[in-house]
């Protein structure tokens, strides 16, 4: 965070000081929520949790080097104390990122917001220092967080934005006001809390809302929905995509023989190759989406396209993929799911499978409401019609109806099987994979079959050990 003194915090969150015996002290570190985060100069926040409170934590982050602690209540050690602890850490982002001088870059879309939020940054950083949203801290908490985690050296600020309802995206462009808004698409992740995709669109709309004149919103030219967001902003309107009209658009898509996306990137100052080494095409789209928006912060094509060329994943769980010495391929995208992102992984799993035997491990959707049964049936049905070798549907209602789905559609019991739970699939791989298989693992977080990717991946490493220690 840029340096600032403790009296001054306190003023611009307006709290009362308490055990402090010097206000000139400066907060020079970063500024974090976890105990295990702190370093010398922090502001630790103290957040009340169902299962942890941060003021039980206090006295030993100020014994580990933080300044004074964000408290709701005193705490016996240097603290700045507040009604509201969130409102005080989002007044403190707004303060801080109007003295930086950075541009700020918000992003927001149904799927696909971290990986095109980390090739983003992989581009940027190439121009000059970059501070991003890490992971999917994309909320009323991780976003301030990493506001405050820029420094005087900062010039572009990259922060992802989530949504569970109306109003959400505005709230948090209040606190991080952009000059640049990217909206990738709407599509139906938590179309249960939102109650439709017009609701989606209202409040992904919120971002292009609230650019000021000189800034710029790049819109998705392929999603109708997103299209039409231009008539809601004063900002200018970049568009992206592979329609012939966008402005910065892919040509010539193609996926490598092991399902990476290759494409010639078309932008209003030329075009220029791109090989990516993310796995699938739905990638194209977050691709055009980062050379968008840092065309327009002055990046040349050969610029853009060589970076997009060696960007990698930064956040786990995302399309990851591992070889075991075996042969046998490990995609975990196990971070998260939807529709769209269902899709899309499958759509991947069977380019990278081709010539080989392919599993499709996936659990439940959460959050779709009265369009769950629909969508899981669909699921099902399409891991079938790209001739997925097996699907395994792991856990409850909801994967029953992955399985039915590809039941329904050809599957006649030997090409599909529901399990009970992540373990049940553990036993299930153990015993029926083959080297050269390739196993993508998806579901909704809640499901953690993350485990069956680890597990799958330790199997391989025990193994190897074995061998060696053999010799």
């Amino acid at each position: 965070m840029i340096a600032l003194s403790l009296a001054e915090i306190a003023t611009v969150v307006g709290g009362q000081t308490y055990d402090i015996p010097d206000p000139a002290i400066m907060v020079t570190g970063p500024v974090v929520r976890d105990s295990r985060e702190v370093a010398p100069g922090s502001l630790f926040v103290a957040f009340v949790g169902e299962r942890v409170d941060g003021h039980d934590y206090a006295a030993d982050v100020v014994a580990a080097g933080a300044v004074a602690v964000l408290a709701s209540r005193p705490v016996g050690v240097p603290a700045i104390v507040v009604d509201d602890v969130q409102a005080a850490l989002g007044a403190l982002a707004r303060h801080v990122v109007k003295r930086l001088g950075a541009t700020l870059v918000a992003l927001t879309g149904s799927v696909g917001k971290t990986s095109s939020k980390d090739l983003l940054a992989q581009v940027l950083r190439r121009k000059a220092p970059t501070v991003f949203t890490p992971g999917s801290l994309n909320n009323e908490i991780g976003l301030p967080l990493t506001a405050l985690s820029a420094t005087d050296e900062t010039r572009f600020l990259v922060l992802e934005m989530g949504a569970r309802g109306i109003g959400h995206i505005r709230y948090l462009a209040e606190l991080t006001p952009p000059k640049i808004g990217l909206v990738l698409n709407v599509g139906t992740a938590h179309i249960g809390e939102f109650g439709g995709r017009e609701q989606i669109a209202i409040a992904k709309g919120e971002l292009v809302e609230a650019l000021p004149e000189d800034g710029a919103a790049v819109l998705n030219a392929d999603d109708p929905l997103v299209r039409a967001m231009a008539s809601r902003t004063k900002a200018r309107v970049i568009l992206f995509g592979e329609a012939d009209d966008a402005d910065v658009r892919a040509e010539n898509v193609r996926l490598t023989g092991n399902g990476q996306p290759s494409f010639t990137l078309h932008t209003p100052s030329g075009c220029s190759d791109v090989t990516l080494r993310l796995y699938g095409e739905h990638h194209v789209s977050n691709a055009l989406a980062a050379a968008a928006v840092a065309h327009e912060l002055g990046m040349s094509v050969e610029e853009i396209a060589l970076a997009l060329s060696e960007a990698g994943t930064l956040s786990r769980w995302r399309m990851e993929v591992t070889e075991r010495p075996d042969g046998v391929t490990v995609v975990n995208d196990a971070y998260n799911a939807n529709p769209e992102s269902m899709r899309a992984a499958l759509r991947a799993l069977a380019a990278m499978g081709k010539g080989r035997r392919t599993w499709a491990v996936l659990g439940h959707m959460a959050e779709l409401g009265d369009e769950g049964l629909a969508e899981h049936d669909a699921v099902g049905r399409l891991a079938v019609r790209l001739n997925v070798s097996k699907l395994v549907a792991v856990g409850g209602r909801e994967a029953s109806w992955l399985q039915l789905g590809a039941y329904n559609e050809g599957s006649w019991g030997e090409e599909s099987v529901h399990v009970s739970d992540a373990q049940a699939a553990i036993d299930l791989l153990r015993s029926e994979l083959r080297p050269g298989d390739v196993v993508l693992v998806k579901a909704s977080r809640s499901v953690g079959l993350e485990k069956v990717a680890t597990a799958l991946l330790d199997d391989a490493a025990g193994s190897s050990e074995g061998q060696v220690s053999g010799r």
